[in-house]
Order: C-alpha cells, then sequence, then structure tokens
C-alpha cells in the first residue's frame, strides 16, 4: 500500500526573517546550544597552538596545552574584555596574553598574571580564569560549544558518520578557505542549501553533473542527508551532502571535501566560511573550484532576491512540497521547537 500523500506544511511567516529582535534569541537559544566549527586538528598540532574565530558573535579559541590536551575558551579576558588573540591562528610561547592591558593566562585558563595591576583588596587572581567552553574533535574538525546542553558531537553528527561508511579522512589537511558575504538572514541561505528543487533552475552547472530528478533529502535526528546521483563517473560532486543543525555542511568530492558554515552576522548578514580538505593539503582541482564558485555565485544572487522579497511586506507564508522541501520542513521545525513562546 502507498504511503498517503502528506498536506503541504505552511512555512514560517516573513517576519521571522526580517525582524531583528529575534536575533538575540537565536545567539542564545540556537547557537550557544548548538556545536560551532572553530578549526582543524592540523594546525593544533604543538602546545600553544591556537585557532580563534567569532561565530553568532560569541568569540572563540581552541589551544593545545603544555600537557597536549585541547581546550576551548571565549577569547575575552576577565579584566575588560579585551582579545587574547591576534588573527585566525597562531602560536603562544606558553601564555594567552590580552592584547588590551597584558593581563596572562596559562594554557589551561587560569590567570597568570594582572601586569602592573597594583594593591588591589579583594582581588583574587584564582576567581579571573577564562571562561571554558566546551571543545570536541570528529575527523579531525574541532567544534566548539558555549552551552552544556549540546549533545555530544558524536552523537550530533551520528547520521553522517554513518553515510560515510568508513571513510579514511585521516590524510585530509586544509588546502585552502575562501570566504563570503551574503546580505540576507542565515535563515535563507540555510533553507536554499536544504533543498534541490531549485537546481534545475538556478544552477545549470551542477544540473550537468548531478542527476537533479532523482535528488533527494532524509532526515536522520538533527541532520539532512542529501543524495544526488552523479551523472558521470567523473563527476565534481560525489553524490552526498550532509547538513547538521543549525548551519554547518559537509559537502563531498570526489577527492575531498569542503566543510561550510553558514555564519551569521545579524538578523540580515551571512558569512559563509568554505574550508576545502583534500588528502595531505594537495591543490583543489581547478574544475572542483570553479564549479563551487559557480554554484554559490548562483546562490547568492537568488537568497538576496529572495530576501529582499521577504523584507517587502507582500509575502506572509507560503507553502512546502512534500516531495522537494522535507529538509527545509525539518529545519523549519527545529527553529519553531527551539524558539517556542516567541514565535506568536
Amino acid at each position: 500500500m502507498n504511503a498517503p500523500i502528506q498536506p503541504a506544511v505552511e512555512t514560517l511567516p516573513a517576519t521571522v526573517y526580517a525582524d531583528a529582535s529575534l536575533w538575540p534569541h537565536e545567539r542564545s537559544r540556537i547557537f550557544a546550544k548548538s556545536w560551532q566549527y572553530v578549526g582543524h586538528e592540523s594546525a593544533l598540532t604543538e602546545p600553544g597552538a591556537w585557532v580563534a574565530d567569532t561565530v553568532a558573535g560569541y568569540p572563540m579559541l581552541a589551544v593545545r596545552g603544555q600537557d597536549g590536551v585541547l581546550r576551548s575558551f571565549h577569547n575575552v579576558c576577565r579584566h575588560r574584555a579585551g582579545p587574547l588573540t591576534q588573527g585566525s591562528s597562531g602560536k603562544c610561547e606558553g601564555l594567552l596574553t590580552c592584547q588590551y592591558h597584558g593581563w596572562t593566562y596559562t594554557l589551561d585558563g587560569r590567570l597568570r598574571a594582572a601586569r602592573d595591576f597594583g594593591p588591589s583588596p579583594g582581588f583574587d587572581p584564582r576567581d579571573f580564569g577564562l571562561h571554558p567552553v566546551r571543545v570536541e574533535t570528529w575527523r579531525g574538525l574541532v567544534f566548539a560549544a558555549v552551552s552544556e546542553d549540546a549533545p555530544s558531537l558524536a552523537e550530533w553528527l551520528a547520521p553522517v558518520e554513518a553515510r560515510l561508511k568508513g571513510a579514511d579522512w585521516s590524510r585530509l589537511k586544509i588546502a585552502a578557505t575562501r570566504q563570503h558575504h551574503l546580505a540576507c538572514n542565515w535563515k535563507t541561505y540555510v533553507e536554499n542549501y536544504l533543498e534541490g528543487y531549485h537546481i534545475p533552475l538556478i544552477h545549470p552547472g551542477l544540473e550537468a553533473d548531478v542527476d537533479s530528478s532523482r535528488y533527494s533529502v532524509e532526515v536522520d535526528g538533527h541532520v539532512a542527508i542529501h543524495l544526488a546521483p552523479p551523472r558521470k563517473p567523473d563527476a565534481v560532486y560525489d553524490g552526498l551532502w550532509a547538513w547538521a543543525w543549525p548551519n554547518s555542511a559537509f559537502n563531498v568530492y570526489g577527492r575531498g571535501l569542503m566543510f561550510e558554515r553558514m555564519s551569521p552576522l545579524g538578523h540580515d548578514r551571512t558569512r559563509l566560511d568554505y574550508i576545502y580538505l583534500t588528502p595531505e593539503g594537495e591543490a583543489v582541482s581547478d574544475e572542483t573550484m570553479a564549479m563551487s564558485d559557480a554554484v554559490l555565485a548562483e546562490d547568492l544572487w537568488v537568497v538576496e532576491r529572495v530576501q529582499e522579497n521577504l523584507n517587502a511586506g507582500v509575502y506572509r507564508t507560503g507553502r512546502l512540497s512534500s516531495r522537494h522541501e522535507v529538509g527545509v520542513a525539518a529545519f523549519q521545525a527545529f527553529y519553531r521547537e527551539a524558539m517556542d513562546g516567541l514565535l506568536g
């Protein structure tokens, strides 16, 4: 017996993609409680090696301790909120030093010295260690989570792990990184990523590479698995994409992968971080990079036009296809659950 046809699901209202007042709640309810990519283990092999980034407004760093343990902290000095590092990566000689007033911290987060602070009754350095952040690794990728409420990283990514079927990523290293800025709400871009319905109209090159008529999305936990059979043996894409709530994606190529982080910069701007990983960091092929750039340019054009229309006040809500937009429906359900009580 065939399964009954499901009714079309109503979309989130357009105001959700334009209302700036929702952004602080998204930070605390969604991004603080989820795993966020901060770097790759290949950049953190030696004691004192660190990587730093700001994700959804949370400045974070991960550092390899003298004892070999990887730790993560908010990149915020306990004195007057100065940054502990400059740039995206580097190496320190045993101490993290505030760039503002020179307070120093050991690599396990303890305050070592408050430079030239002078007598201060009631000030106990033991009370002013760095604020810790959870950190875990998966297949060489380093993730941090602000909140203790996030599940373990292995549990979060178990559906992705199951689809990889033991694929060996041990030799993968960062070959290239790219950053792109979009004038749209982060949810507008995520939803575009979560469906292949638009491929025949928006992505001619991708349409020639994969069979979009057989494109499918399966939701497993808080992960959406995309399957798109390649049309030819030498296709750029390997036919597997995976997205993990709320803003991480794994795009598998024929030789390596591109990890994608969809980073909100507020309610109306989104930054895409593309991290290309190949065996031993070998150069990404021109064909792969050209396809990646073309798909991104096409997506950028359409999501910015969609955002303009969401802001215009004409569109209120729509309906989602039960055939093509399963991933979008799941994302919107996750969002409603996280924002319970705030959407009216």
